[in-house]
């Protein structure tokens, strides 16, 4: 069985963040496995990069963003029949079992509460990965 950092190896993700020490944090460990990271900074600029034809393996979306947040970013990428397929993972400060709800409910397909455990990303990430082959 191929570890996770083996088969995230070559993909590519879309971090979305209004915080580029996020950003910055993320990108360095994921670069580090051999993931080809984009970066956005709010939810308009997501939709946008997704529709523009980037095919993304995942996207990390923070919930919390000015401008358009996460909640709806993903609403929004979910009622477009050419980007909705993409897998989202929810990226939150927030931690409670409320709120990691409200993140399945707005459409994402796992979620991650900040200070992020990176072996608990990559894990979800290759889960994504794999089923959607």
């Amino acid at each position: 069985m191929r570890s996770p950092e083996e088969l995230l190896n070559g993909r590519e993700i879309l971090i979305v963040d209004d915080d580029a020490r996020n950003i910055f944090a993320l990108s360095s460990y994921l670069d580090s496995i051999g993931i080809k990271i984009y970066s956005v900074e709010n939810g308009y600029e997501a939709i946008d990069f997704l529709k523009d034809g980037h095919g993304v393996d995942v996207v990390l979306m923070d919930m919390m963003m000015p401008e358009l947040d996460g909640y709806e970013a993903i609403g929004k990428i979910r009622e477009d029949k050419a980007i909705a397929y993409v897998p989202i993972i929810a990226v939150t400060a927030k931690a409670m079992k409320s709120d990691r709800e409200k993140c399945l409910e707005a459409g994402a397909d796992e979620y991650v509460s900040k200070p992020v455990n990176l072996q608990e990303l990559l894990q979800k990430m290759s889960v994504l990965i794999s089923v959607r082959k």
